[in-house]
């Protein structure tokens, strides 16, 4: 199809305009409709414009691959696309369906009318990239639908659906049937009710309550620590309550490039296509074979296993539950119904819906009762030799195509793959804690796994709602193995002189979701503990601080026994910092002479977040990431690294890896500073003037 074809039915020209799949607003389009928008306006004959997306959507905004390219400012851009309109003598009808996101809301609202499918998704979602509109939307939509309205659709950059704004200027009809005869229809029927035509520049702004700005503004700043954009689309929103049109246009592009060209949203940028990046694996054809996922098997009803058996329910796939004793059976599934009661009891959940998914998790004594599904995920003990067991098992009783996983955190999956007859087939599939929430999903691929079992479970964590992330076979693969680094660097503060509340506070206060103390006592100190005391034999010259020793030989193993790096209250999450923590630390540091000192929050962060970028870089010159990108989006998905930043190696570029270097080399002079060794694709990517992404 050309990118805008053009048709006449009586007085009215239809134009349909296409660039697959989402008929994003692609500098080729925006010449095809300007043609035959002149087209149009030129024909005696025609006496209004109907506007059509062709396929799925009306238009699902601007060209993103274009932001930083001269493409994006080519002529014509979307803003002199709507000054055409805008100035036609002929009225031009837009009719949305599917989607209008961003410039395609902003290309709608250029028109003189909207009518739309009822349930067509209308959003301005620029705020997710660290923007605002930028072509009139923050000053049309409040005259469409008034400030607060618009504001908050601005603000979150979620849909709504066109019928909920039904009578109002933005969506003037519905159209239940055919979208275009609709259109048409509408459109004929202003020519003959001889309506004038109506621009949203020339509305007035509703605005219900004056103090409303002031509100909106200091409950965003404290809502979006680190993002400029939101505040800003406060202030855009207000220009188009007090300015005249054009100058809160200039208003609002200034405030558009003042954000385009900030660091924030060059990392939200960086992320959204780092999610579509990881999807595509190189050396995969794709002519690939992909194995249906129609039933799926867990072993263990553990937290883990629990929580992976819901995320297979609540994508709609029947999952068997296997332990190997019925009383923890009964308890697995007695969690899984407490959490299921609880997004019930919050409103996110219909009890009817919740029945639906529970339904779909029966449970098992017996493997063999596992022998029909397509997929089966271990996740039992992190102990490679009950791994190895339970594969052994599942070798011989799985189908011949079944695809065999392990939800290990730190294992070999090639050994635990050898342990059955189709290593082909085995993978690992690494789900974080907890499983039906966290959205990182760490695809391990094993030195036999197959390239038709690899893009199966790459497809399956679309299909579970995941974002799958493919990693080489290590200790630890990506994401453990750094945090591994990022963690030792914490707990050495500990012995230098911090205390877990300030290197929580600093590394929060930084952007990131959760202080590394609360983290280990979220997922359970004895994990790392366990890890540790395995590392003693296996790695005997990786360094360690005693003092989360110390704290587990306590019995303290975070929330699940109500004591950690803090102590928690019955009932409660929120760490409560504890003086017996206080004294054992200090009670180590003078067992190991250490005198403490004062460290700054500047420190805590380098430290912390340098050790995950070298760690990274060895990732990535080991080749167990594919790229810098894939340890990017682990680590936004899985570990609470704020978005805004990027990402750990994202976030080196940003600062330099040079800074990066002189920092390392400063606290190799200080204590264990053995740590500090620059990887080598770190020091050469340095020498060299490059970047990690």
């Amino acid at each position: 199809m050309p990118p805008a074809d053009y048709s006449v039915r009586g007085s009215v020209a239809a134009i349909t305009f296409s660039n697959p799949p989402m008929n994003t607003m692609a500098h080729a389009l925006r010449v095809a409709l300007r043609e035959r928008l002149q087209q149009a306006f030129a024909d005696p004959a025609v006496r209004a414009v109907v506007l059509i997306g062709a396929g799925r959507a009306f238009c699902a905004g601007a060209e993103i691959r274009e932001f930083d390219s001269p493409l994006s400012v080519a002529s014509p851009n979307l803003r002199e696309l709507i000054a055409l309109i805008e100035s036609s003598a002929k009225p031009v009808v837009a009719a949305i369906h599917g989607f209008a996101m961003g410039g395609g809301l902003e290309f709608a609202m250029g028109c003189h009318y909207r009518v739309a499918a009822p349930a067509a998704q209308l959003a301005l979602p620029e705020v997710k990239l660290g923007l605002l509109p930028g072509a009139g939307g923050t000053q049309r939509l409040p005259r469409a639908l008034g400030a607060e309205r618009a504001l908050g659709m601005i603000v979150s950059g979620d849909p709504i659906e066109a019928r909920s704004a039904a009578g109002t200027a933005l969506v003037d009809a519905v159209v239940e049937g055919d979208l275009l005869d609709g259109a048409i229809a509408f459109a004929e029927a202003l020519l003959a009710q001889n309506r004038p035509l109506r621009r949203l520049r020339d509305l007035a702004v509703n605005v219900a309550n004056p103090g409303f700005f002031a509100r909106e503004r200091e409950r965003l700043a404290a809502a979006h620590r680190g993002l400029p954009a939101p505040v800003k689309c406060v202030d855009a929103v207000e220009a188009a309550a007090r300015l005249a049109f054009d100058e809160g246009v200039k208003f609002e592009r200034r405030c558009f490039d003042e954000l385009l060209a900030g660091g924030e949203s060059k990392a939200l940028r960086h992320a959204f296509f780092g999610e579509r990046a990881v999807t595509k694996i190189p050396g995969i054809p794709e002519d690939t074979r992909i194995r249906e996922i129609r039933s799926a098997a867990v072993v263990g009803a553990g937290t883990m296993g629990g929580g992976i058996a819901m995320a297979f329910a609540n994508a709609g796939i029947p999952v068997k539950l296997l332990e190997a004793n019925p009383e923890a059976l009964d308890k697995g599934m007695a969690a899984i119904r407490r959490n299921y009661a609880a997004t019930v009891a919050r409103g996110k959940l219909t009890q009817a819906e919740m029945d639906k998914r529970i339904a779909r998790i029966s449970t098992t004594l017996a493997y063999t009762a596992l022998r029909d599904a397509d997929i089966a995920i271990e996740a039992v003990f992190e102990d490679l030799q009950v791994k190895k067991q339970v594969f052994t098992v599942l070798d011989d009783v799985m189908k011949a195509d079944a695809i065999l996983a392990t939800n290990t955190s730190t294992l070999d999956v090639d050994a635990i793959a050898a342990s059955t007859t189709r290593p082909q087939a085995v993978i690992g599939t690494h789900f974080f804690s907890p499983a039906n929430v966290m959205r990182l999903l760490e695809i391990v691929r094993g030195a036999k796994t197959s390239n038709e079992t690899l893009a199966s479970v790459m497809k399956l964590a679309k299909m579970l709602g995941k974002t799958g992330v493919v990693s080489g076979v290590c200790d630890g693969f990506i994401g453990n193995r750094m945090v591994e680094r990022y963690l030792q660097q914490a707990f050495f503060l500990l012995d230098e002189g911090a205390l877990p509340q300030q290197v929580d506070r600093a590394l929060q206060d930084w952007g990131m979701a959760m202080g590394p103390f609360a983290m280990s006592d979220l997922a359970g100190n004895d994990i790392g503990w366990h890890i540790r005391k395995r590392r003693a034999i296996e790695r005997p010259e990786f360094a360690y601080s005693k003092i989360p020793d110390r704290l587990c030989e306590l019995g303290r193993f975070g929330q699940k026994t109500g004591s950690g790096f803090y102590r928690y209250e019955t009932g409660s999450r929120a760490p409560v910092p504890d003086p017996v923590v206080d004294k054992l630390i200090e009670d180590y540091r003078a067992e190991a002479r250490i005198t403490p000192r004062t460290i700054a929050d500047g420190e805590i962060v380098e430290r912390c977040i340098f050790a995950l970028i070298n760690e990274g870089a060895r990732i990535l010159e080991e080749g167990i990431a594919l790229r810098a990108v894939d340890i990017d989006i682990v680590y936004l998905a899985g570990y609470g690294f704020p978005r805004y930043r990027g990402g750990p190696m994202f976030f080196a570029d940003t600062v330099g890896l040079g800074n990066v270097i002189a920092a390392m080399e400063k606290y190799r002079k200080g204590y264990h500073g053995e740590c500090w060794t620059p990887a080598t694709l770190l020091a050469k990517l340095c020498a060299e003037d490059k970047a990690f992404t």
